[in-house]
C-alpha cells in the first residue's frame, strides 16, 4: 500500500486491514484522537513511541511529546502537523 492508497480510505467508513500503528494513525486523520491514542500507546516498540509522541504533540502537550520522541529515538519534530502524519505513515507503511 503506498502513503495515497492509505490516504484514500480515509474516506471509508471502516479502516483498512493495516497495523495498530497505522489504524492509529487512520483513526486520528479522522478525527478520533482518543482512539488513535488507545492503539498506539498499546504498542510499546520505538515506533509506537513515534505514533504516541506525533500524537501527544498534536494534542498540545509538548512535555509529554517530547519524552515519547526520547523513546521513539527520534528528533522533536518542528514540522506541520500534516507533514510529520505522512512522514510516520510512510515509514509505518
Amino acid at each position: 500500500m503506498t502513503l495515497a492508497d492509505f490516504k484514500a480510505t480515509l474516506a471509508d467508513a471502516t479502516p483498512p486491514a493495516v497495523s495498530p500503528l497505522l489504524l492509529a494513525l487512520w483513526h486520528d486523520a479522522r478525527g478520533d484522537w482518543d482512539k488513535a491514542h488507545t492503539l498506539a500507546q498499546d504498542v510499546d516498540d520505538a515506533s509506537g513511541a513515534w505514533v504516541h509522541a506525533y500524537l501527544h504533540r498534536k494534542e498540545g502537550d509538548l512535555g509529554n511529546a517530547g519524552y515519547w520522541y526520547g523513546r521513539a529515538k527520534q528528533p522533536v519534530a518542528t514540522d506541520a502537523l500534516d507533514e510529520e502524519w505522512a512522514r510516520i505513515a510512510t515509514a509505518l507503511l
